[in-house]
């Protein structure tokens, strides 16, 4: 039985045939597809002469029928900034209904009563459903740093005619069935640039190159027990191997560069995604959920209200923080909030008084509005800005000369970003596990042991921006007024720079900014070494060189740390803490080979 001859078949479960045209029009196939099916089923046995359907037909169906569903609903949501730290995605309310609870009712609505749902993320909110819709909770403790393929292979054993669901869906009219008689994928008739797939003529799902238009992806989909044993153990391959960790549970359904199931094809009006803020605010304007404090100060600062606050968009997740960009009266602004434990490693009053000291120095943008309590601040956004490309040259010799100008003014503030107490600091906050590294405390013996050559060099000690490394150089265009000699004064387009994200910054020795630019930046020794010929404009002495691969090596040790008790809160940076690492027990290695050439008697030509 081929697809079109199901989907008539299924048309006749629901309603009873009276002709082919009311038959066509049901079932979305042409009158030519319906007659074709019709004498085919016949033909097959499915059908009888007077078009109803064979103890075959009814014994296929009950076959094909659904039996349980899997709800995804592990996930941190953080797209839905700023109201990603309140509640779950998918207790969020439309028309005063939590989405779960209505995807719940659907599927029960269908007699789908076998309902796990997989959970994380202020996995307590869901406990309810147990005790009102009978659903079981399944937990996935992996949820901040892994996809939803890893809460589906937990379950991997219950997909046996089966709906899997993202909890995120809002659905006007029921998605699910009494009848189902093949796998799908559902997209809508939309089509949009992030998709991954679009619909070909024969209903299958096929990839589509970057960027290219194709059709939004809902994510509901129904696995029959013809094509659940093949999915099954990809997916219990793909959920052990790490390089999966962060791929959406669709990536089974590939082969060859199409899905191994066809598209249901719905239209958008009728199953929306929630993602965003934006979108939420759009299906439902009186959303209780839309209440956030961040917008709350937003409209105080910027006197307006909640609902002129447009154009809601989350940026890419720092490494401390989240920020969202937005607007009012056409003024682009981002909000930044701060990320979890970070009340534990920032100072905000210390972060206020540094931003005191840069003030009208040219360095940054004054911040429209900083709460030394919470650390929420607000700046204007910056159009068409790009970060530094640290194997660029001449991005590296504006970002030196900046950062040189920044030394050179020697600011001063009443705080100090203490490198060694900060990687004891750290450690502390691990609260007695142990490193993941087995030659941990060896390599801290040895970053703890350059402490006293560093202490007993000489240093211009000043305001130290700490974290200068290339993604916080900005550099963007602004247009400023051209005096020029035969057409008088115009507008010309140049590009300025700026420096951001002061958190960390404090009084220590200048030369540390360097240490951090080079090791965000992944160089090695031999670009580590071009790096301070740029900033020192020759080549620095051996007892300079030695002091910045001291700092190297401590400040690797210090974000190897930090990325440690990050992992604690389920907060995963990949290569970035092994590298870190690597610096710490590298560079001291080199450090000590330079301090052997501070006083050793020039060589001879």
């Amino acid at each position: 039985m081929n697809r079109q001859e199901s989907d008539i078949l299924r048309t006749l479960v629901e309603e009873p045939f009276i002709n082919q045209r009311i038959l066509s029009e049901s079932s979305r196939h042409s009158l030519g597809v319906v007659n074709k099916a019709l004498k085919s089923l016949a033909y097959n046995d499915y059908l009888t002469d007077a078009r109803e359907l064979t103890t075959k037909a009814i014994d296929e169906i009950k076959m094909n029928t659904p039996k349980n569903a899997i709800i995804l609903a592990a996930g941190l949501g953080m797209r839905m900034v700023p109201i990603n730290a309140m509640m779950p995605k998918g207790l969020l309310e439309v028309n005063g209904e939590p989405l779960v609870e209505r995807l719940i009712l659907q599927l029960v609505s269908v007699d789908v009563t076998d309902i796990t749902i997989v959970v994380g993320f202020m996995k307590e909110r869901y406990d309810y459903l147990i005790d009102k819709y009978g659903v079981r909770l399944v937990v996935n403790s992996d949820y901040a740093i892994k996809n939803n393929l890893s809460s589906l292979s937990l379950v991997v054993d219950k997909i046996s005619n089966t709906y899997i669901i993202p909890c995120d869906i809002w659905s006007d009219r029921n998605p699910f069935s009494t009848v189902e008689m093949y796998s799908w994928y559902m997209v809508t008739d939309l089509v949009d640039n992030e998709s991954e797939v679009r619909v070909n003529r024969k209903m299958e799902l096929v990839s589509v190159p970057e960027l290219s238009d194709g059709n939004t992806m809902i994510g509901i989909a129904y696995i029959l027990e013809a094509d659940a044993a093949k999915i099954r153990e990809k997916i219990k391959n793909l959920a052990n191997d790490p390089k999966h960790d962060k791929d959406f549970w669709e990536v089974v359904l590939y082969n060859n560069g199409k899905m191994i199931i066809p598209a249901n094809v719905v239209h958008a009006s009728d199953v929306v995604e929630i993602n965003t803020y934006e979108q939420l605010r759009e299906l439902d304007s009186d959303s209780s959920h839309l209440k956030s404090d961040a917008l709350d100060v937003i409209a105080q600062v910027l006197n307006t209200t909640s609902d002129d606050i447009v154009d809601i968009t989350v940026l890419k997740k720092g490494m401390t923080n989240r920020s969202f960009r937005f607007s009012v009266d056409n003024q682009k602004y981002i909000m930044r909030i701060p990320g979890e434990g970070t009340d534990q490693l920032i100072n905000r009053e210390q972060e206020a008084n540094v931003y005191k000291a840069i003030l009208g120095r040219g360095l940054c943008d004054d911040p429209v509005y900083f709460n030394p309590k919470n650390g929420y601040k607000i700046t204007k956004f910056l159009d068409g800005v790009r970060t530094c490309d640290s194997g660029n040259e001449d991005d590296l010799k504006r970002c030196m000369e900046m950062l040189r100008c920044f030394h050179e003014m020697k600011l001063q503030v009443n705080h100090t970003f203490d490198i060694y107490g900060q990687i004891d600091f750290y450690e502390d906050l691990w609260n007695g596990v142990a490193s993941a590294y087995r030659d941990y405390m060896e390599t801290k013996k040895h970053v703890m042991e350059l402490r006293g050559f560093i202490d007993s060099q000489p240093k211009d000690w000043c305001l130290t921006h700490i974290d200068a490394v290339p993604d916080n150089f900005l550099f963007y265009r602004d247009e400023v007024e051209y005096l020029g000699k035969a057409e008088g004064a115009k507008m010309v387009a140049i590009e300025q720079l700026q420096l951001t994200d002061w958190e960390y910054s404090g009084m220590q020795d200048p030369h540390v900014d360097l240490a951090m630019f080079s090791i965000y930046s992944f160089y090695d020794k031999k670009q580590i070494d071009h790096l301070l010929g740029i900033y020192f404009g020759t080549e620095p002495d051996h007892a300079i060189k030695a002091k910045i691969y001291c700092y190297v090596a401590a400040c690797g040790l210090l974000w190897s740390n930090w990325t440690e008790y990050k992992n604690t809160l389920g907060v995963e940076f990949g290569e970035y803490g092994l590298r870190q690492y690597r610096y710490a027990k590298e560079f001291y290695r080199y450090a000590v080979e330079e301090m052997e050439l501070i006083n050793a008697p020039e060589q001879e030509e």
